[in-house]
């Protein structure tokens, strides 16, 4: 099913590897910080409803 890459082979299958890895970070770090603007917006509607 894999296209012979011939001689480019390395580098093809290596930037494939490089791009997914980076998509990978950008889905890890963007769920984490999503994670910390959750935690950080309800401590302010806490505050707001405790002082409200």
């Amino acid at each position: 099913m894999m296209p012979d890459l011939g001689k480019y082979a390395d580098a093809v299958l290596s930037s494939y590897a490089v791009s997914l890895g980076l998509i990978l970070a950008l889905v890890v770090l963007s769920v984490a910080r999503a994670r910390r603007v959750r935690t950080a917006l309800e401590e302010v509607e806490a505050r707001v409803k405790k002082h409200g």
